[in-house]
């Protein structure tokens, strides 16, 4: 297959995709129903340029975390996501690698919840996709690349989050999810990705090295948080992880008790989104 082709069939299924169903306004005037360029950059996470180059054949060979990033933005069905990858060079992901894609069920189920914060990630804590509510509770992710994307890599090696914990609470959080991951890997012991993460936060994080060296085997329990917004300040809240039984994929969704002043500052943040108020 030519870059050309990959070409071809972005636009192909970028026009396909209504801005509605993607959870994109769909104001201003439009030379076509489907998705702008820049807009398929944002769903993906990759630069708009580089969006660009692919579509015009002047990039090739994108490397598998891109092109399953595109598949999700783009919506298609398992057939079409491994034609897509055929068409980008690659072997479409077999049962040994960490899976990524988001069945349609799944994604249906998230847009039902647009109303709640939720973020999808893989078995590896790699986030896959979050919606707008997710973005403005936890922190933006559009910008975040390669390993940035992965809650345990920001767990060592990333910047503090906005969960407040007690030492005791965050030593907990720590082994709970290194013994989650030490499981994924265990499924999945072929998956090149995620030798590279596990290999990386090994030699980086003497914290990491030093749990992975327990051998301890278990799974990461979300329950209650402390989330300390900069804008609408603390919320208690219940953090929920559905696992997707048959995909391996996990949904992070954030609630809180009706009728409490969590759930009041819940609601405003998202009216507020992302947006900063200076």
């Amino acid at each position: 297959m030519t870059a050309t082709e990959l070409g071809k069939a972005l636009r192909r299924w970028r026009d396909r995709v209504a801005p509605q169903s993607a959870g994109l306004p769909a104001g201003g005037r439009r030379r076509a129903a489907g998705l702008r360029r820049e807009e398929l950059a944002l769903l993906a996470g990759i630069s708009v340029d580089y969006v660009t180059r692919l579509e015009q054949g002047r990039a090739s060979n994108p490397s598998g975390q891109i092109v399953e990033a595109l598949a999700r933005a783009l919506r298609l069905s398992a057939e079409e996501r491994a034609h897509l990858f055929r068409l980008a060079g690659l072997a479409p992901p077999g049962p040994e690698t960490v899976p990524g894609y988001l069945t349609p069920s799944v994604q249906r189920l998230l847009d039902r919840l647009n109303g709640t914060p939720v973020g999808v990630y893989d078995a590896a804590w790699t986030l896959l996709v979050a919606n707008s509510h997710y973005a403005a509770l936890v922190g933006d992710p559009s910008g975040w690349r390669g390993f940035e994307r992965n809650g345990v890599w920001r767990t060592f090696l990333g910047p503090p989050s906005r969960a407040r914990q007690t030492p005791q609470e965050r030593s907990a959080f720590e082994a709970g999810i290194v013994a989650d991951l030490s499981a994924t890997a265990a499924r999945y012991p072929s998956d090149p990705q995620l030798r590279r993460l596990i290999e990386e936060l090994r030699t980086r994080s003497p914290r990491f090295a030093e749990l992975w060296e327990t051998g301890t085997v278990g799974r990461h329990e979300a329950g209650r948080k402390v989330i300390d917004h900069p804008q609408v300040g603390p919320m208690a809240l219940d953090c929920d992880i559905l696992t997707v039984a048959g995909s391996d994929l996990r949904l992070m969704v954030y609630t809180a008790a009706p009728g409490t002043e969590d759930a009041q500052r819940l609601a405003l943040l998202s009216v507020l989104g992302t947006q900063s108020l200076v």
